[in-house]
């Protein structure tokens, strides 16, 4: 026989396995039985049980009900529970959850998401890691090093855990964020150092992967989505100064650098509706909040279509020169759209974004940049490369060339506009000639501030896949520490020609070096520092009061360094005041310091 008629000799209906089997049965009987009358009644009863029992989407939450099927009532079944745990079992309990965050400001920004869920479900927070029951790291997995450093984390805390009494609730160890969906075979398989493991789309199953580790069991959920953006959930701001928050707008990258790993640990771009964030910028507001940062990991290119008013065939407009390695997406509200209606729910508090690609800034962005005084006047413009090769080999999109006419076009909408950017040192294939180009490239546009690695090659990766790391790593450091120098030295010389000028501030807190001191930042995000004071409520005013964190003041610069700027402060002032009484502070664009991230 062919197979196919093997099996369906094998595979036999209902009705035809009905009565061999009550024949069977009868057969073996020792009263005589009724053949017929009993096979119609269990025929009819099986019949029954299956018509009236559940179907497949009692077994798929939220699936729609067809009305003419029998319908599952709530008394019956609760879809919003998990059957396999017991009734409250995600509920805190009051236990101790204690976070570190690692990496960029998406990780913070994270952090106030997750333990937004958790609070709603009872769990209490403590900075304490020997007092918590719950340890969660929100990890970062851009870099080699980044990886490490929470590899060695983890085995300090899992010597805590065997240490701690056993008459206290055993301590669960969590991996959240990028490591947690990179590395999460190593993780749960081979090094065993801990409990829960949750990757950056998950954080809404906190509660029931924490309580089935509180039951005994590893519990894991990385899977990315298309869709999560946690628009419904309002973090939980944790700065210790109050004063800044994090917002985050957008989720995802779809650039497919070929050195970076985020598309591949956070998955494609998907933006949060307007709504939602303009609610929580105006919550932020209210509660005093003085600066707000947009989050995202290509901020603008954000595109919400949440509305069908914001749905167009229009494509979205991309800076000059550049190009994308995808298929350009029509429609949607665009990013400058919602700087726009961000920047008119309070003119005094200044807000910021970040990190942008350099392909996503047409003119309409820059021209709101230049006309909302309470947009700072400062952008992240990551180069990674002065070479067109290297830029070539990165699937950057752009060229040396239009990237510096993409400067030469900020400056001029923007006098006097902050640059700052990003740099990789010894990518695959990088020579000499490359290298001296970044120099130049850093002399010419003359940035800020600068973020400066040394390349690590990560798993998934384009360049994992089709490149080679032929680039010795004492090669790798002696010309990120050229790069660091020559960031210096135009730091040195950009921020001395401002001695003798005055800056607006937003007050940070006190120095860390000094308690006689405070400090702040400046529009072009460089650090200020002042002797404490008491200074006037006006520049006109004789009545004097204390300055204090979350406060604007007109600091006239003294003295000057790679790093920050020093001074002493005038006067308070506000956000909207200084933009008609200080014409000029945006133009402190010029200052510069240096920030260098772990080799």
């Amino acid at each position: 026989f062919h197979p196919l008629q093997k099996m369906a000799s094998i595979f036999l209906t209902f009705e035809q396995w009905l009565p061999r089997w009550s024949l069977q049965h009868r057969l073996c009987c020792s009263k005589p039985v009724s053949v017929h009358s009993n096979e119609e009644s269990r025929a009819e009863k099986f019949k029954t049980q299956i018509a009236t029992g559940p179907r497949f989407h009692d077994f798929v939450k939220g699936a729609s009900i067809n009305k003419q099927q029998p319908v599952i009532t709530d008394d019956l079944i609760d879809t919003d529970k998990h059957a396999y745990l017991p009734e409250d079992s995600e509920s805190g309990n009051s236990r101790t959850v204690c976070f570190e965050t690692y990496g960029c400001q998406m990780n913070v920004n994270d952090t106030e998401i997750a333990w937004s869920i958790l609070q709603t479900k009872g769990y209490q927070r403590t900075s304490d890691v020997a007092e918590a029951d719950v340890v969660l790291l929100v990890t970062c997995s851009i870099r080699e090093k980044a990886e490490q450093t929470i590899w060695n984390r983890l085995r300090q805390l899992t010597a805590m855990k065997k240490r701690r009494l056993k008459t206290r609730v055993p301590m669960k160890i969590g991996v959240l964020g990028c490591m947690a969906e990179r590395l999460k075979s190593e993780l749960l398989e081979r090094e065993k150092l801990l409990d829960v493991l949750a990757g950056p789309d998950a954080y809404r199953d906190l509660p029931r992967l924490l309580s089935v580790a509180h039951g005994g069991q590893q519990a894991s959920n990385v899977l990315l989505s298309l869709e999560e953006t946690y628009a419904d959930v309002m973090p939980v701001h944790h700065s210790p100064q109050g004063y800044s928050a994090f917002v985050s707008i957008m989720r995802g990258c779809d650039n497919m650098c070929s050195y970076c790993i985020v598309p591949f640990t956070r998955g494609r771009e998907r933006s949060r509706p307007v709504s939602s964030i303009l609610e929580e910028v105006h919550i932020l507001s209210e509660q005093g909040v003085k600066e707000v940062t947009l989050l995202g990991q290509n901020v603008n290119s954000y595109r919400d279509t949440s509305e069908e008013q914001f749905c167009s065939s229009e494509p979205g407009q991309l800076s000059r020169g550049f190009r994308t390695v995808y298929r350009g997406r029509p429609g949607g509200l665009r990013f400058a759209d919602l700087l726009d209606r961000v920047s008119l729910i309070d003119p005094d508090m200044r807000i910021r974004f970040t990190s942008p690609h350099p392909k996503d800034f047409p003119d309409e962005v820059l021209q709101l940049i230049k006309e909302r005084a309470n947009i700072c006047k400062q952008i992240h413009l990551p180069a990674q490369s002065g070479s067109s090769t290297v830029l070539q080999a990165m699937r950057r999109g752009y060229s040396r060339e239009a990237y510096l006419e993409l400067v030469d076009n900020i400056k001029r909408i923007i006098p006097g506009v902050s640059l700052s950017s990003d740099f990789i040192s010894g990518f695959c294939g990088e020579t000499e000639e490359d290298h001296l180009q970044t120099l130049s490239l850093i002399r010419e546009v003359r940035y800020n501030v600068g973020f400066l690695f040394a390349y690590s090659m990560r798993k998934k990766t384009h360049a994992f896949h089709r490149l080679q790391d032929d680039v010795p790593a004492e090669v790798k450091q002696r010309r990120l520490e050229e790069l660091i120098c020559m960031f210096r030295e135009e730091a040195t010389k950009v921020n001395s020609a401002l001695i003798g000028r005055t800056q607006l501030v937003l007050v940070e807190g006190e120095s860390k070096r000094s308690a006689q001191d405070l400090c702040g930042r400046n529009d072009g995000n460089v650090k200020v520092i002042f002797p404490r004071q008491e200074v006037a409520g006006q520049p006109t005013d004789t009545h004097t009061s204390p300055i204090n964190p979350g406060d604007y003041v007109l600091v006239k610069i003294e003295s000057a360094n790679s790093q920050s700027l020093r001074g002493h402060a005038l006067s308070h002032t506000s956000l909207s005041d200084s933009a008609t009484r200080l014409p000029d502070h945006r133009h402190d664009g010029q200052l510069a310091s240096v920030a260098r991230y772990g080799v």
